[in-house]
């Protein structure tokens, strides 16, 4: 059984007196562990689709299977604690709250797991010191974002996203702000990750040499997707 399926998955928005189709017919598998990256112009519903598969929108028509779970039916408080127990998110900017240390910001996702208000307990605290360690920021666990660098602020939201032990990372621009260096040490912890983790990956990028570090790559157009 795929990990992940997409059947024709259509999503539009209306817009005034107009109606944009973000994402078009468009069918998809994933297997556990795969690594994959989607290329596409601005506009072709690469953001929309990873928002689809993560839960956080709902598509106007088609089905989204996670392991044979059809999420579309879930009701919100389910398709909520899917997207905190199976889903890890990345966005372009690490999005990280200034007045939380990096260990804090970490804490962050379990007051609203299945758990709620389990953020604070011991067994959390060092998970979360554990995973910091894990992105090599074992000597920044109380440094606030603003102390740490923009790779840094990278690293803590990655270890933010593995929090609550994820099954799938959805990864929009994850890199885009940083240099070619901290640029390729990301990507390569990713790498890692899936390997050794074996955490599914979906990355949405602009950068066509990010997209040939994933182990399948695709290009999303006007709504649809197809191999590269």
């Amino acid at each position: 059984m795929p990990q992940i399926e997409l059947i024709d998955i259509e999503k539009s928005f209306v817009v005034g007196d107009q109606t944009i189709r973000a994402v078009n017919a468009t069918s998809l598998t994933v297997e556990q562990g795969d690594f994959l990256s989607i290329v596409g112009h601005s506009g072709s519903g690469k953001t929309t689709l990873l928002s689809i598969i993560g839960g956080i929108i709902r598509p106007t028509s088609g089905k989204v299977l996670f392991e044979g779970m059809d999420i579309c039916s879930l009701d919100d408080a389910r398709l909520s604690a899917y997207r905190n127990t199976k889903v890890g998110f990345m966005f372009q900017f690490a999005s990280l709250l200034p007045v939380l240390t990096a260990q804090e910001n970490l804490l962050l996702p379990g007051l609203f797991g299945p758990e709620g208000g389990s953020g604070g307990v011991p067994g959390n605290v060092k998970k979360a010191t554990d995973l910091l360690a894990l992105v090599g920021l074992a000597d920044k666990v109380t440094a606030y974002p603003s102390q740490l660098s923009g790779g840094q602020q990278r690293r803590v939201a990655i270890a933010r996203a593995l929090m609550n032990d994820p099954a799938v990372i959805l990864a929009d621009e994850p890199t885009g702000d940083l240099d070619e260096e901290t640029e390729a040490e990301i990507i390569e912890l990713f790498r890692r990750l899936n390997r050794e983790r074996k955490i599914t990956f979906i990355m949405i990028t602009h950068n066509l040499h990010l997209a040939e570090q994933a182990g399948k790559r695709l290009r999303m157009s006007q709504g649809s997707i197809k191999e590269l």
